[in-house]
């Protein structure tokens, strides 16, 4: 229904008068305007046909994705504003023949932006703008504008409260009927009725549980079924439909425990795309069972994608760095959140702050001297965390809320753990647990960077510095060897939770990510999705020439027992090994002969085999 989008970089505002659009050029909406990159504030301007097919009919705008601090006006009149872009924006209107609406997005001054105000980001991944969708919804006198499910499970009880949001033209006395059903399983259905009263012009809000009989779970993967309830709410002649599941979670000091059950999960760090679903299915094929969006909200079909997949959910407040934000707007917008995210179940940790200081900005090196340095910039590093800690107890949730996540030195609850790339060497992940315990518990981040053999872009200046651009696959062989090496040295020392970073380059000579910035796998991701198998044999420290010892880690819920094969340049044996749930063992040892190029490990439970393999 909507036209052809112009947008132009402006000057905000100053009252409910629209912007002036000068010099506007075609833009993709919803998406990201590159052309418009590097701009404090951004219109947009559309113009469409009276989208009604009578005068009865009612239209409403909705924009999806709005970043920045937003201003809506149709054919000169302010229609409101928004400014947090994780919720939908709404905006009943008067349609005309001809229909101008002009939407101003100003950069968002409250320290909320997270990763987009950063950096960490290209200024083309973060124009201010509509970034997920732009639709006018036509509807009669009464508009369902909104239907919040959320799952309760009580000691003999199981329900699922049903929201339901009535916009009337006219005045409505009648029962909207809420339905629910089972997806995809056998289970029982139900139905209740609401009674919705309001006057002409009135906006109402009905509740209702509905009571689930025999509720199913709904599980990360490799540990059970995704068990989803739809629950669709009908009322004269509109209609709308809502997903949910059931799913417990707690983190405390005995670890992760979903649905009771005890558990471990292996994520990867997410960063802004504009393919979230094809994200999560690339972090599923790594073996992981969590993803974490990093200081930032993803879109919807990010959530509905996860709970498909069966990943759990980190999701952070867009809050990074060392900013001074009002605890009551943090509050405002964990609010805003949880009402968001409250529905899915595979949203299971929220987090605060991301990385509220940066002790490890310029790299230490490794040797004595470097640890020396390291143990010095923890010490001296200080942080006050009361706000976080004011904004993580206004979560009205009950899964766990994480305040900070940072590096050592700044008491956080959650770790950034950089050997190999910030300081040290990989294999230096041992040293470092040692001498703080407790730091790899809770892991949110661990990774290197890399750069690609490209002739037409150059890797960002802090590449450049750390890294050889003359040879881009010496770099990718060692990230690929850093991620592996501290990634399963994390499993071996029982992290309860742990994330590497990230997923996606955001820029195309490199980066962080075990993907480049079109989805192509580096060696990191194989080196990862090694490391992050359930079930794995893995060496007890980097692959040299000499003895090295070799362990089982598992991650299921049931004891295994493993026989590991293994083979070193001429050289080979094997190992038979019991690990318990959720737990390491030492399998043995090996020699790894002078000559050897690799040191592979098999190890088969059950008739299945996974192999994991080492370079020298």
């Amino acid at each position: 229904m909507l036209g052809q989008w112009l947008g132009a970089a402006v000057e905000p505002s100053e009252d409910d008068a629209p912007p002036a659009v000068e010099d506007p050029q075609p833009v993709e909406v919803p998406g990201r305007a590159d052309a418009l990159a590097g701009a404090d504030a951004v219109a947009y301007r559309t113009t469409f046909p009276d989208p009604r097919e009578s005068e009865a009919t009612r239209a409403t705008l909705v924009l999806e994705g709005l970043y920045g601090r937003a201003s809506v006006w149709h054919d000169g009149e302010l229609l409101g504003e928004h400014d947090a872009y994780f919720e939908p924006a709404r905006f009943e209107f008067e349609p005309s023949a001809d229909n101008e609406v002009i939407v101003e997005c100003r950069r968002p001054t409250d320290g909320f932006g997270g990763v987009h105000e950063t950096d960490l980001l290209p200024e083309t991944g973060r124009v201010p703008g509509i970034w997920w969708d732009a639709r006018i919804e036509t509807h009669g006198p009464v508009a369902l504008v909104d239907l919040s499910v959320t799952p309760t499970l009580g000691e003999d009880r199981a329900t699922i409260e049903a929201e339901l949001t009535v916009d009337a033209a006219e005045a409505v006395d009648e029962r909207a009927t809420l339905s629910l059903r089972p997806e995809g399983f056998r289970g029982g259905a139900a139905m209740e009725r609401a009674r919705v009263q309001a006057a002409a012009g009135e906006r109402v809000t009905v509740t209702r549980e509905i009571e689930v009989r025999d509720p199913q779970f709904w599980w990360p993967r490799d540990l059970g079924s995704q068990h989803r309830y739809e629950v669709t709410a009908k009322l004269d002649g509109a209609e709308r439909s809502a997903t949910t599941g059931f799913c417990t979670v707690a983190l405390d000091d005995d670890g992760l425990v979903v649905n009771g059950q005890r558990a471990r999960a292996r994520g990867i760090n997410v960063l802004p795309s504009d393919d979230p679903e094809a994200d999560v299915a690339a972090v599923a094929d790594a073996n992981a069972n969590l993803v974490r969006a990093h200081a930032h909200v993803p879109s919807p079909s990010f959530r509905e994608a996860c709970d498909e997949a069966g990943l759990l959910v980190w999701q952070d407040l867009p809050l990074t760095g060392d900013v001074d934000v009002d605890p009551e707007r943090g509050a405002e917008l964990a609010d805003a959140l949880v009402g968001a995210c409250r529905s899915s179940p595979c949203v299971a940790i929220y987090g605060v702050r991301d990385d509220p200081e940066a002790p490890f900005d310029q790299p230490l090196g490794s040797g004595r001297i470097a640890r020396s340095r390291l143990r010095w910039r923890a010490w001296r590093t200080s942080y006050d965390r009361s706000v976080d800690d004011e904004i993580a107890a206004s979560f009205d949730t009950d899964r766990p809320v994480v305040p900070v996540t940072g590096p050592p030195g700044t008491g956080a609850d959650a770790a950034t753990l950089y050997p190999g790339w910030d300081y040290g060497r990989a294999d230096d992940v041992d040293r470092l647990l040692d001498r703080y315990p407790g730091l790899g518990d809770v892991v949110a981040e661990f990774g290197a960077g890399s750069v690609l053999d490209r002739d037409d872009v150059e890797p960002t200046a802090e590449l450049a510095e750390r890294l050889d651009a003359d040879d881009p696959a010496a770099t990718q062989r060692e990230q690929a060897r850093t991620l592996k090496r501290v990634g399963e040295g994390l499993r071996r020392r029982d992290a309860d939770v742990l994330a590497a970073f990230a997923l996606r380059d955001v820029r195309p000579a490199g980066g962080m990510g075990v993907l480049d910035a079109g989805g192509h796998e580096k060696p990191a991701y194989g080196a990862l999705a090694d490391a992050y198998e359930p079930v794995q044999a893995v060496l007890d420290a980097a692959p040299s020439p000499g003895a090295v010892g070799v362990s089982v880690v598992n991650d299921a819920a049931e004891p295994v027992e493993a026989t590991v094969e293994w083979t070193a340049g001429d050289r080979s044996g094997s190992f038979e090994v019991t690990v318990e749930p959720l737990a390491s063992e030492s399998a043995g040892g090996l020699k790894v002969p002078t000559d050897a190029d690799e040191v592979v490990l098999e190890a088969t439970v059950d008739g299945e085999r996974v192999t994991n393999t080492y370079r020298l």
